[in-house]
């Protein structure tokens, strides 16, 4: 019985040391990565006592005007595991996914829309840097057209990298289509999770504005000039979480102006959005959850079934010698019994 169990306990021990073993090198990486199955995810910000441009039409009319509300940005992030199995090529096929992502921004008040976009593009799983993938798109405006291949994304869009470092990091900017750098300012701590914190500053760039909309701007802000530009200035706050690269929290103070050659300058946007407490909580449970996951298979796991796989053979080795112990007594006591009649035998035949 004794040997069994030995058996057993050795063959125990052996699995959970390889058990130990594999998880840092196979399980950890492979939940290191963004999964095909991942969550929609909804992110709110709101900015409150915004200034902005609205433009409304009607039949008639159309008004152009910057009234003062406070504004609440939605972004939803739509995973599709049917587009990343199909329609990736195969130099992308299992380490990126595609996502397809919303935003819409409207007036808190009177529930207004004021700006709205819509995006489908590919990243990496690990990075999460934009991959290069001909198909990606962007839309800024609510037409039925998808403009296939009309956006080149590059650097980080919607979160860091998994094991986020102290170091700066290219994120991509929807007005300027290019990616800014964002610099790690330091270590913070939001809702008792340690977080790095990086800082991307735009400041006072010229965006690309189609003649017709410059020109309706123009007529209506600064009626005696021919032309001018608009002027895009942005800080971005990130609080990241290192272990996973989510974005825990997030503050954009936005400005744009209409710079006339002729007249003043006009303030076309100036908001300062942050995300709401509901979003900061979500995202530090979900951070948590993950977190616990990733700490399990690369540390904790490995350093639990490692003990147990040791003790397991430590006290199957103990059996197994107690029993070959045991065996040892009874085979030296056979020829003990048996030796006085061996003797006698001897004597007789003597």
């Amino acid at each position: 019985m004794k040997l069994r169990v030995s058996a057993a306990l050795f063959g125990l021990g052996v699995l959970l040391l390889v058990f130990a073993v594999g998880l840092p090198l196979y399980v950890a990486p492979a939940i290191s990565k963004l999964p095909y199955d991942l969550k929609p995810t909804t992110l709110v910000a709101e900015a409150n006592n915004a200034r902005f441009l609205q433009i409304t039409a009607d039949s008639e009319t159309v008004t152009v005007e910057v009234p003062r509300a406070t504004l609440r940005s939605t972004i939803e992030v739509l995973p599709q595991p049917g587009d990343t199995k199909d329609r990736l090529p195969d130099q992308l096929k299992g380490d990126a996914v595609i996502w397809d992502v919303y935003q819409t921004v409207v007036r808190s008040d009177t529930q207004d829309p004021i700006t709205m976009y819509s995006t489908q593009l590919a990243l990496y799983r690990v990075s999460a840097e934009a991959a290069p993938w001909d198909d990606q798109w962007l839309k800024q405006d609510d037409s039925d057209e998808t403009p296939r291949g009309n956006v080149s994304y590059s650097g980080l869009i919607y979160k860091f990298p998994f094991g986020a470092e102290k170091k700066d990091y290219p994120v991509f900017d929807r007005d300027l289509k290019e990616a800014i750098p964002a610099t790690f300012v330091g270590t913070e701590t939001v809702e008792g999770v340690e977080v790095y914190r990086y800082e991307q500053r735009i400041e006072n760039r010229v965006l690309d504005t189609p003649e017709e909309s410059l020109q309706v701007l123009l007529s209506t802000f600064a009626p005696g000039s021919t032309t001018g530009e608009i002027v895009y200035s942005n800080t971005r706050t990130y609080w990241v979480d290192p272990v996973t690269g989510a974005w825990v929290d997030v503050r954009e103070q936005q400005r744009k102006e209409l710079r006339p050659d002729v007249g003043s300058t006009t303030v076309l946007l100036d908001a300062d959005f942050n995300y709401t407490d509901d979003t900061v909580n979500n995202s530090v449970e979900s951070v948590k959850t993950n977190r616990l996951k990733i700490g399990l298979a690369r540390l904790w796991g490995p350093i639990a079934a490692g003990v147990l796989g040791l003790i397991a053979l430590a006290v199957g080795l103990r059996l197994f010698l107690q029993t070959g112990g045991a065996a040892g007594r009874h085979a030296a006591a056979a020829p003990a019994a048996g030796g006085p009649a061996t003797g006698k035998e001897d004597q007789d035949s003597s």
